[in-house]
């Protein structure tokens, strides 16, 4: 059901779609202004909260200019209300000339605040929002997807343990956009391997005690018990099944697991555990490099999927506006498009009509406390699965982005 005050906001955005401003040769104002907005301080702070520090450093690399003009920072803690979130989008891009946001908030957020920045042609970089509609059927022209979706992670997931036998599942989801559509986008790989999802049970966001739904979980005798949820959710889920005994005899199954989340639980309850990953800090010696780089910035802090993804989406950016010659949308979208993603974490990806960034994704197993040889040491990669093979096939979509190629 959706909420009164979704239709509220969704409302106000209709009156407001009409003061979409003209488009701006060169660069507008003089300056490149970038928007950073994320959860800060709720439920989902981990994934992304420190992210403006990756950006940070992205404008630092780029010597602080672009084309000669400055490039501004503003930052802001959305709350995981959508409300405040549409408030801020607005606030940045009619009143204080934001070129562009980067966005790693809750679905139900950014949809809303899609439909701004496709009215006012301003250029939307998801670096850790993960509905897969965002390339599908709700796409847009100004949203790009940098991280994974609820499409391409549960894919790779269900298919591993389907094969080795583990057939009938129930699903934990979190009683928003998001977690239904990452249950959802599940449901048809399982079904479609043969595999029988036997019940479900939403949970409210930010849930503290999950006792009586996990208990559903238990009883309903499944082999595995999927986790579509993130942030507090995830690690509230994982601790409390422990508690329960729910392991012994069932498996949980993380739909989407950012390391942050993994140092937050730590080894012993998530150790061998399996997953996708679109990043991993320790995989060469550039990620290496820049990982110590954000440590030295943030007081020791890990550097996780949404963050790097941040730097990324940055960087590219004022590579596009640079090359443009303007801060335009629609110019710096092509650009974006036409010009094959470069940094210290992907290599000659491109991204596709519908915003897709087409990232090789990695098969990972956390580590056992005594496998760990050092600070943040936690995944085994054991496998790379092809960009072909991650993300929704075209033939699939129903992004009209994709049709009109």
């Amino acid at each position: 059901m959706v909420k009164t005050s979704t239709i509220a906001t969704l409302g106000m955005i209709a009156l407001l779609l009409t003061n979409t401003p003209l488009s701006a040769q060169g660069i507008s104002g003089d300056v490149v202004k970038i928007g950073i907005m994320n959860d800060q301080n709720g439920p989902y702070a981990d994934n992304c909260g420190l992210g403006s520090v990756a950006a940070k450093l992205a404008v630092g690399d780029f010597g602080g200019t672009v084309n000669g003009k400055k490039i501004e920072l503003v930052i802001a803690d959305d709350q995981n209300k959508p409300d405040v979130g549409v408030a801020i989008a607005l606030r940045w891009v009619d009143n204080e000339g934001v070129d562009a946001i980067v966005g790693c908030s809750a679905s139900s957020i950014a949809l809303a605040v899609q439909e701004i920045m496709k009215n006012r042609k301003k250029p939307y970089l998801l670096a850790g929002t993960a509905g897969s509609f965002f390339t599908n059927d709700k796409c847009s022209p100004m949203t790009t997807q940098w991280v994974v979706d609820t499409y391409a992670q549960p894919k790779a997931t269900v298919k591993a343990l389907l094969a080795q036998g583990i057939d009938s599942w129930f699903f934990l989801t979190v009683d928003y956009a998001f977690g239904k559509a990452w249950q959802a986008d599940a449901t048809k790989f399982i079904e479609a391997g043969g595999g029988k999802v036997v019940g479900s049970v939403l949970h409210p966001l930010n849930s503290s005690d999950l006792s009586s739904f996990l208990l559903t979980a238990q009883a309903s005798g499944a082999n595995a018990i999927a986790l579509a949820n993130s942030g507090a959710d995830f690690a509230n889920a994982i601790k409390q099944a422990q508690e329960f005994g729910l392991t012994k005899k069932q498996l949980l199954v993380p739909l989407g697991l950012m390391i942050s989340q993994t140092h937050g639980i730590g080894l012993k309850d998530l150790q061998n555990v399996r997953l996708t990953t679109p990043f991993y800090w320790d995989m060469t010696a550039e990620s290496r490099a820049f990982a110590k780089r954000y440590a030295e910035a943030t007081n020791g802090q890990l550097l996780n999927e949404g963050k790097a993804a941040t730097y990324s989406a940055v960087t590219h950016y004022l590579k596009a506006v640079a090359a443009a010659g303007s801060d335009d949308g629609d110019a710096v979208m092509r650009q974006m498009k036409n010009t094959p993603i470069n940094d210290f974490e992907m290599k000659n990806v491109t991204i596709r009509a519908d915003g897709q960034v087409m990232r090789p994704l990695y098969v990972a197993r956390i580590k056992a406390p005594a496998e760990s040889r050092y600070t943040y040491d936690y995944y085994e990669i054991t496998g790379t699965i092809a960009p072909e093979d991650a993300w929704r096939p075209a033939s699939e979509s129903t992004c009209d982005l994709l049709k009109s190629q």
